[in-house]
């Protein structure tokens, strides 16, 4: 007895795995970052170019799915005393990052004479790192307890918990700050 099964997106994974592991190859040889190339694989193969892979939302699933696992893996090679021992570095380091990053982007835009609102958005958003892709990185180069990546943990620590205070501030720059009490 033969059972059919159908899996509509069956096709896009395969697609979406066989050009990521070709994309990777190739960077290895030439001595890329993979992550470079699975976002060329991504023009590639998305809808835009060939338009192997329609389902956005498929992908954004796997994505999701593969920041889990990724971030879930980072996680058991850091323990509560690796953190609290990096703990200055996290205040200090991630909050001198992000304060600088804002503040030299609204400088920047008020030389432009760009809404001050507009500015402190735009900075906030400068200010933030990919936590998965840097994190990603560090691990596959084997960096992720050494001097540079411990400061870069905390970095992307103290962008993770800023992200609340400007998740919290985005409605009072769009002026409608009585949602936020």
């Amino acid at each position: 007895m033969v059972f059919a099964v159908s899996l509509p997106f069956l096709n896009e994974i395969v697609a979406l795995f066989l050009v990521s592991v070709l994309i990777a190859y190739i960077c290895y040889k030439i001595k890329l970052v993979p992550i470079a190339g699975f976002l060329i694989a991504g023009v590639i193969i998305g809808p835009n170019a060939l338009g192997l892979v329609q389902d956005i939302e498929l992908v954004d699933m796997l994505a999701e799915i593969g920041i889990i696992l990724l971030l879930f893996t980072i996680g058991i090679e850091f323990s509560l005393e690796k953190l609290a021992r990096i703990r200055k570095a996290i205040l200090v380091g991630g909050g001198l990052q992000v304060g600088l990053s804002i503040a030299s982007v609204v400088g920047i835009l008020f030389l432009f004479e760009v809404d001050w609102k507009v500015a402190v958005y735009t900075g906030c958003l400068v200010a933030l790192s990919s936590t998965a892709i840097i994190l990603g990185l560090l691990s596959e180069q084997g960096k992720t307890d050494t001097p540079t990546g411990r400061l870069s943990l905390a970095v992307l620590i103290f962008q993770d918990l800023a992200i609340i205070a400007m998740v919290l501030l985005v409605p009072i720059l769009s002026g409608q700050s009585d949602s936020v009490s």
